[in-house]
C-alpha cells in the first residue's frame, strides 16, 4: 500500500451535527462510486450506468515511452509461432512490433438495490462492456517500418455480482456499512480478431486479454464505508477488496481500492464533489497458450499496478417520473493524477460516468 493511501487512511473525521439521511442531492455519493448507501426496510431503487474510458500512449513501469523504444523491447513469444485461425503458424519477430495507439472501453451498469430489512440491503448489478482498441504495426526485422493500422473489438455482457450492504451504525451525522458479496465474470475470454501481422498479411488470432470481455473467474467482494458530516459538507470514505476465489486458466488479478470523497451543495435539488480514487490491481494469473502475440498486451505481466485518480462530479434532482422519492441524475468526470502500472502498458486517460437512479 504506498505512501499516499496510507496518509488518506489516517485522516480523522470530526462529528459535527447534519441530518444525512434528507433526501437531498447531497445526500447519495459520486456517481463513481458503487454501494454506497443503504436503504429503509421495504425500500426499491433501480440504476442505469454508463460509462466511457479512453487510454492512450503508453508507459513502461510507470515512465512514458516513445514508440521507436517500445520496438526495441523484447518479445517474449519469440520462439513461439504466431497461432492463426486456420491452423497455420507465423514466424514471430524478436521484438515487439505492435503498438497499441488507443483503446475506448464503455460500459453499460444496470443495477438494483432491495432492503428486506433496516440493517441488510441486496445490491443487484449487471455489466455490459463494449470494447475498441487501434493498433500500429511495423516491420518484425529490418528497418522496421510502419506497415499500417488496424481495429479490434469486442462486445459481450461482462459480469454480473451480488452483494449485501449490513447497515453497521446510523447515528445523527455518520452512517457505517459492511458490503459481503460475489462476483462472476460471465462473458466470453475466447473473442477472436483480424489483425495486421509483422509479415505484411491479414491474420485471424485469439485477441489479447484486455479485449476479452472477461476472465470467467469468481470474486469474493468485501469493503466498509463511512459517510459523515462536517458542517454544511459530506465526506465520505470507502475500502473495496475484490479477490479471486475461483480461478480459471488466466483470470485478472486481485483488486484493492479506495474511495475518498468530499460534497457540498449549490442547493437542496443540486450539489458537487470531488474524489480521489486509488486502485492498485495484482497482474494477471496464468495465461492462455493460444495469446502469442508481438504485442505488449498478450504478455500477461503488462497489467495490473498502481492508479490515483481525480474526480469531479454533480448530482441533480428531478421529479419526471413520479412517486413517492425523486429523480436523480448524476454525472463525474475522472482524470489519473498518478499511475504506476506493471510493465509496459497504455496510460489511462479521462473517464466519464453517467447516471441515474430512481428509488421505489
Amino acid at each position: 500500500m504506498g505512501g499516499f493511501l496510507k496518509k488518506l487512511l489516517l485522516i480523522t473525521l470530526v462529528f459535527l451535527p447534519l441530518n444525512i439521511y434528507a433526501a437531498n442531492a447531497i445526500h447519495h455519493g459520486p456517481i463513481g462510486v458503487m454501494g454506497d448507501h443503504f436503504h429503509k426496510k421495504g425500500e426499491w431503487m433501480v440504476s442505469l450506468r454508463l460509462a466511457n474510458m479512453e487510454m492512450k500512449k503508453n508507459i513502461l513501469n510507470g515512465n512514458s515511452i516513445s514508440a521507436d523504444n517500445i520496438l526495441k523491447q523484447p518479445n517474449p513469444f519469440s520462439k513461439m509461432p504466431m497461432m492463426m485461425k486456420n491452423s497455420e503458424s507465423m514466424k514471430m519477430p524478436m521484438n515487439l512490433s505492435v503498438i497499441p495507439k488507443k483503446m475506448t472501453m464503455r460500459m453499460i451498469m444496470l443495477g438494483a438495490m432491495y432492503a428486506p430489512s433496516d440493517k441488510i440491503t441486496l445490491m443487484g448489478m449487471a455489466m455490459f462492456n463494449d470494447k475498441e482498441m487501434t493498433l500500429d504495426t511495423h516491420q518484425g526485422m529490418m528497418a522496421r517500418n510502419y506497415l499500417g493500422s488496424f481495429e479490434t473489438s469486442s462486445s459481450d455482457l461482462s459480469k454480473i455480482s451480488l452483494s449485501a450492504l449490513f447497515n453497521l451504525h446510523k447515528g445523527e451525522s455518520s452512517r457505517w456499512h459492511f458490503i459481503f458479496g460475489l462476483e462472476k465474470s460471465v462473458g466470453d475470454n475466447f473473442e477472436k480478431g483480424l489483425v495486421l501481422s509483422p509479415m505484411n498479411m491479414k491474420a485471424t488470432i485469439t485477441l489479447p486479454y484486455g479485449m476479452q470481455s472477461s476472465d470467467k473467474a469468481l470474486r469474493l467482494i468485501t469493503g466498509v464505508t463511512n459517510v459523515r458530516s462536517i458542517g454544511n459538507y459530506i465526506l465520505g470514505n470507502q475500502l473495496l477488496v475484490k479477490k479471486v476465489i475461483n480461478e480459471k486458466d488466466w483470470n485478472y488479478g486481485d483488486e484493492f481500492e479506495y474511495n475518498l470523497w468530499f460534497q457540498g451543495s449549490f442547493n437542496e435539488k443540486s450539489s458537487y464533489s470531488f474524489r480521489i480514487n486509488y486502485k492498485d490491481q495484482d497482474s494477471i494469473d496464468g495465461s492462455d497458450m493460444t495469446i502469442m502475440a508481438p504485442v505488449q498486451t498478450a504478455n500477461p505481466l503488462n497489467y495490473g499496478g498502481e492508479v490515483i485518480n481525480f474526480g469531479i462530479g454533480v448530482n441533480a434532482i428531478f421529479d419526471i417520473f413520479g412517486g413517492r422519492h425523486k429523480d436523480r441524475f448524476a454525472f463525474e468526470i475522472t482524470k489519473p493524477i498518478d499511475q504506476n502500472k506493471n510493465g509496459l502498458q497504455m496510460k489511462d486517460d479521462i473517464t466519464i460516468h453517467i447516471g441515474f437512479q430512481k428509488s421505489l
